[in-house]
């Protein structure tokens, strides 16, 4: 099937976030059984395709809507103040159609040719090994993380190619030819069914890869078809925030919880409510303005990243290294004050049936991912700061 012509009534930005936000409610009662069965139900990935979630970011020429990158982050982030668990498996899952871009034109018939919302998960750790045969590779491995793999027909994963360590590429495979093994067992994000994917000896043609060097300078086949600005943004600031954005959206819908429980309570050993409580008042307007201010540093730096795209341009490295560490950033303030929260809920806050471990878990958790590693980011920035450029690593 060839690509469609591009379609002209793709809904705005605006009702794209609109429809997130319909969908929080369902997603907070649902999350529980999300947590107890170690993956999105069926009804939320339904309710997802039917508002068309994931065509934000995914071409106009094969059915998508191709809105701005901020479209897709500030979705993630709605889906967030439901179940983090939501906005992790939109910000892996939801990704993958703007990279498809990137690929060869034959990639994106071969995902979507019959089905445009067809799905894809990923594993980008170059965990697995591609022996070169005539017209492709023999790929083998076990990947792990693969977060909402089984709402998935189609995998991207990572390896080297036998022989040339340095020839690491992101392969593309089909449902039938990978399992699914069952190894998600965690304290928090339980819901995003982040199991492994093991493939054995199984053929991925040439045109079904992509080389990390290209993805991180900014090259692929599909880019001389797909000509939007969108598809012009850095690969290395475009996957990080996917994993850090929902930890935002948490927060504040762990702060709107917290405001509605300490409308209520009455603190036991005091007597007082809660609202009235100086100490618990700085610590929700900390929390309220510290989201502002994360909102506000990703729209500015997107901005200026979109500016580059429209003319062509990659920046320099150290303002890329300094928009991936406040990516880490997010992840390590988010972490903080949902757990100065957590506290602050007191011991009947603990209770099942209420929502703060839930998010404090499921951000705690996020925290772990390798993009949002604070403290290692932050040495990286702070040798520029210096000016030592120690950071040559072209995945920024």
């Amino acid at each position: 099937m060839l690509a469609r012509e591009e379609k002209s009534n793709a809904p705005s930005s605006e009702d794209m976030i609109a429809r997130a936000r319909a969908l929080i409610p369902a997603l907070r009662r649902r999350a529980p059984e999300g947590d107890r069965e170690r993956r999105l139900p069926n009804e939320t990935i339904a309710e997802m395709q039917a508002a068309g979630l994931f065509k934000v970011l995914q071409p106009k020429r094969w059915g998508g809507y191709e809105l701005d990158i901020l479209t897709y982050f500030d979705v993630q982030m709605a889906l967030g103040e439901g179940d983090m668990s939501v906005a992790w498996v939109y910000g892996v899952v939801g990704i993958h159609p703007w990279f498809v871009a990137f690929l060869d034109d034959r990639v994106a018939n071969d995902i979507w040719g019959r089905d445009d919302t067809t799905l894809i998960c990923s594993s980008l750790m170059p965990a697995g090994v591609a022996k070169p045969i005539d017209g492709g590779f023999r790929v083998s491995g076990q990947w792990k993380y693969a977060s909402g793999c089984e709402h998935c027909a189609w995998a991207f994963l990572g390896g080297s190619v036998e022989g040339n360590p340095d020839d690491k590429r992101i392969f593309v495979l089909p449902r039938g030819n990978y399992e699914i093994v069952d190894t998600w067992h965690v304290p928090g994000l339980k819901a995003t069914g982040s199991h492994d994917i093991v493939a054995k000896d199984v053929f991925v043609a040439e045109h079904q890869t992509q080389k990390y060097s290209d993805n991180f300078r900014g090259f692929g086949p599909g880019l001389a078809l797909n000509t939007s600005p969108l598809y012009r943004l850095p690969v290395g600031q475009v996957f990080p925030r996917g994993v850090s954005t929902g930890a935002i959206g948490a927060l504040q819908g762990m702060l709107d919880a917290y405001l509605d429980y300490g409308k209520k309570r009455i603190g036991r050993s005091t007597g007082t409510p809660t609202s009235e409580e100086a100490g618990i008042q700085l610590l929700c307007a900390e929390t309220a303005v510290a989201i502002d201010e994360m909102k506000t540093m990703l729209r500015r730096n997107y901005k200026a990243l979109k500016a580059f795209a429209e003319r062509g341009e990659m920046p320099a490295l150290k303002q890329r290294v300094e928009y991936k560490f406040h990516n880490a950033v997010v992840a390590e303030r988010c972490s903080v004050l949902a757990s100065r929260l957590f506290k602050a809920a007191g011991t009947a806050g603990i209770a099942a049936d209420l929502p703060f471990g839930r998010f404090l878990n499921d951000i705690t958790v996020g925290r772990q991912h390798i993009s949002n590693q604070f403290e290692q980011l932050g040495r990286s920035y702070g040798a520029f700061l210096f000016g030592k450029e120690t950071n040559k690593d072209f995945m920024v």
